[in-house]
């Protein structure tokens, strides 16, 4: 097994793991000989689709496994919250500043529902991979937390999960109604205006057939200014089973409009920690989903699965932003021509004489003026609203036969499947300018970002518009044998071939060119995986791995790699040169196993290395950028946890050690950064150099749980969520310092505690009463940071020419953004079952 370790970990792991293993070979042994009660086995599936299973102990990897009632008594409002609370190894940024839309963090890789964020994660819902074909994105909002049997998080790069698993996979499957019979209706209310009322049904009869329905709905004002949330979400399963088939047809339909109102500014967020930095920012996201699952028992020793699934997304976003080009604008009269046009249009109040830049706020006459008179509204209008509209459909197939037998007299289970997948994409964006409010709100008027507006003496008239039509097939080849080599050793050998095509057409600007995102692009690999465990005791086992994955560019990553040509995120697009694939490698060592029926432990080492990594670089402004391959970054670490149950009480510890970092160096902008090369407030670049710690990316994670059950009936739990600090996005060279003056915060978030409380009554068989309080202490914390430049003075003002004019530029002030997490919230419900 020592042959299998990466050179770096010689040294210093293979004394530790083998002394581990001799302590624990002994120690466990002697156990086996005087306890009474046997270890439980835990058996998953080893592919995303259904297929026989296996035991954990057999898998070189150290996968977490979750049920629905672990999930349900945890109390997390939905699946991302579950994971943050309970999955060793993850962590939340609150990016979008909406509980339904986090960034989910596992092992430094990333699922992320912001349209432009590098993924690392693979997400499947009953064996269907629900990334989004347009940027790779997960829509939490779109799981339907009520309707999950069980969840498995697969780590590290697992070839089978196919495209973009990078860091893991996360496998969700489904409720059914032979195994989640009966009925229940559960409503709660709390903090912040939340209302909620969820329902759901099973049942099956002797004929075979069986169904399951949940339904859900969901509002909530939002603890921040101007940020509620609906959700409603509907699932249905429905399926016939004999001896040996199954059959099973699930419908899932979700209408959600979300307010995520983003990153603060640090002054603004230490005078009033719900404040936004502008507003609205509305994501509408409605999804239909339909998928035909099948599997037969040919013997039993072959298990053939499959399915056909077709799924259609609309997404749109309206977002009130800044209009960086406004803030070189200069305080002064209005013309003639200006003070006619607003009068005919039935305006007043704004200046006719002695207006200047000390007792005039900033124009936002002018924003109106140049509208009606169809002239250089880029330079005068402070907003603008980014409007966006995504339709995405994608259909696709897979199959997969599982045969358990013997090769060559061991122990055999070989898995062989195929699948392909189709997705067909319009992307449309569109820019109108407008003027900030005293609440930093949008008022849009009638002018255009669409380029034919005149521009500033040397500038280009701002188009931001889109419209984009794409196409993505994949077609996959995969296959899995694990071979019991004998009692104690089993050998795991997988691969899988991708070959995807992408092909971008620009309406707007067809043809090809520099200006254009007409493309086609093509990528295939072969990656595979070898893996061993040493299974000496039913009571613990070794495991070691290797494995590769893959992730193709997506069509907005192609569509904006063009340093010249930068990108507002989510929105804008460029032509630009194409981009590489990113392959990571990953290694898993360990040890994991159980000293009864209740209590489990596990200890490992991991090592990912991603090659051609695809990086956003910040550009000059705030959310401007380009992507670009990366050499090599790396992250690496240390899993440990623990669980057990003491007579009434349930414990459970995990901690992460994260060591994410670049390994190669590179120059990337460096807007906000106050070491960027030209100058305090400038524009400029920074150098990364090896070894830089990755943004975002904290190294320590904490997380213990605690349960107690003071009667039958009454039950009390608690669980804590440790995370230490991280860089901000923007300070990838790990060296800005603030100086009060052009540069404001750390470029830092800091590290943080929160603790949760629970609480469950059951009055009766069918009634249930239950409480929850988050962030029990109310304590203030962020979950992630980016340097930018700030468009208000402390006040909550725009700032025009804050410095004046430096050698032809106007030097901004850069500050740093933080995502600040939510308050101490509470609710109660009540659940009724039959």
């Amino acid at each position: 097994m020592q042959r299998h370790l990466p050179p770096s970990f010689h040294p210093r792991v293979r004394p530790l793991v083998l002394a581990l293993a001799a302590a624990f070979a002994t120690g466990v042994e002697a156990a086996d000989s005087v306890q009474t009660t046997a270890p439980t086995v835990t058996v998953i599936g080893q592919t995303p689709l259904p297929g026989l299973e296996q035991p954990v102990s057999h898998i070189p990897a150290p996968v977490q496994s979750f049920s629905a009632r672990e999930i349900d008594d945890s109390m997390a409002l939905d699946i991302s919250a579950f994971m943050n609370r309970r999955l060793n190894g993850v962590h939340i940024n609150e990016t979008q500043g909406n509980p339904f839309q986090p960034d989910v963090n596992y092992r430094g890789y990333t699922a992320s529902p912001l349209l432009g964020t590098p993924q690392g994660l693979s997400v499947y819902f009953d064996g269907v991979r629900i990334n989004q074909p347009f940027g790779d994105v997960v829509s939490w909002d779109l799981i339907p937390r009520s309707a999950i049997a069980s969840m498995n998080m697969m780590p590290g790069s697992n070839p089978l999960f196919g495209l973009n698993t990078l860091g893991g996979a996360l496998a969700i499957q489904t409720k059914e109604g032979r195994t989640h019979a009966g009925t229940s209706v559960q409503a709660s209310a709390g903090s912040y205006g939340r209302r909620a009322v969820e329902f759901e049904h099973g049942g099956f009869n002797e004929q075979g057939l069986e169904w399951f329905i949940t339904a859900n709905q969901f509002h909530e004002n939002g603890w921040r200014t101007n940020s509620p949330s609906d959700l409603r979400q509907v699932f249905g399963k429905f399926g016939w089973q004999d001896a040996r088939t199954d059959l099973d047809l699930s419908v899932a339909y979700a209408d959600n409009k979300m307010n995520g109102n983003g990153l603060q500014e640090k002054r603004l967020l230490e005078q009033d920690y719900s404040s936004i930095y502008t507003q609205p920012d509305i994501t509408k996201n409605r999804s239909m989903f339909l998928n035909l699952t099948g599997k037969h028992s040919v013997n039993d020793q072959t298990l053939l699965s499959g399915n056909i699934y077709y799924r259609k997304i609309t997404s749109s976003t309206y977002n009130g932003d800044i209009n960086e080009n406004a803030l070189e604008n200069s305080i002064y009269q209005p013309t003639l021509s200006e003070r006619n046009a607003l009068t005919a249009a039935g305006y007043s109040g704004f200046p006719t004489s002695g207006a200047n830049a000390a007792n005039t706020p900033f124009p936002y006459w002018r924003c109106i003026a140049n509208a009606l008179l169809a002239d250089e509204p880029n330079e005068k209008c402070t907003g603008l609203i980014n409007r966006s509209r995504t339709d995405q459909e994608n259909f696709g197939m897979s199959g997969q036969a599982s045969v358990a037998g013997e090769l060559a007299g061991r122990k055999n289970l070989f898995i062989v499947g195929a699948g392909y997948d189709q997705s067909n994409l319009h992307f449309q964006q569109s820019g109108q300018y407008g003027y900030i409010n005293a609440d930093r709100s949008v008022t849009p008027v009638n002018a255009w970002a669409d380029g034919s507006q005149n521009a500033g003496e040397g500038e280009t008239a701002l188009d931001s518009r889109v419209s984009l039509n794409g196409r993505t097939r994949t077609i996959s080849v995969f296959a899995t044998d694990t071979l019991s080599l004998n009692d104690y050793w089993h050998a795991t050998v997988s691969g899988r071939y991708n070959r995807s095509t992408v092909k971008n057409r620009d309406n707007l600007n067809p043809g090809g060119g520099s200006d254009s995102l007409d493309g086609n692009h093509s990528f295939n690999r072969f990656n595979p995986a070898v893996g061993v465990t040493f299974t000496p005791s039913r009571r613990w086992n070794a495991y070691a791995g290797y494995n590769e994955g893959s992730r193709t560019p997506t069509a907005i990553e192609l569509g904006c790699a063009n340093p010249d040509n930068p990108c507002k995120l989510p929105n804008a697009m460029a032509g630009d040169p194409p981009l590489k694939q990113v392959v990571t490698k990953t290694w898993d060592l360990g040890l994991r196993g159980q000293f009864d029926a209740s209590s489990r432990w596990n200890l490992g080492f991991f090592r990912s290395t991603s090659h051609d990594d695809i990086l956003f670089v910040a550009d000059d402004q705030l959310g401007y950028g380009y992507f670009k391959n990366f050499g090599k970054t790396r992250r690496q670490g240390v899993e440990a946890g623990a669980s057990t149950e003491i007579g009434a009480l349930s414990l459970a510890v995990n901690y992460t050690f994260l060591d994410a970092t670049y390994r190669s160096s590179e120059e990337v902008g460096g807007a906000g950064n106050s070491t960027n090369e030209e100058g305090p407030g400038l524009e400029g670049t920074i150098d990364i150099k090896k070894g830089n710690r990755i943004p975002l990316i904290p190294r320590h994670l904490l997380k213990a749980s605690a349960d107690y059950r003071f009667t039958p009936a009454f039950s009390m739990g608690a669980d804590l969520i440790g995370v230490s600090g991280s860089y901000a996005r923007g300070n990838e060279n790990n060296q800005h310092q603030p100086d009060g003056s052009y540069y404001l915060g750390s470029g830092r978030s800091a590290g943080y505690a929160v603790l949760n409380l629970s609480a469950r009554y059951r009055v009766n068989r069918q009634l249930q009463v239950f409480g929850q309080i988050n962030n029990l202490f109310d304590r203030e914390y962020t979950t992630g940071a980016q340097l930018g430049s700030t468009a208000f003075s402390a006040a909550g003002g725009v700032v025009a020419r804050p410095f004046g004019e430096v050698g032809g530029e106007y030097p901004q002030v850069g500050s740093t953004f933080y995502a600040p997490g939510a308050p101490r919230t509470a609710w109660i419900g009540v659940r009724y079952s039959l």
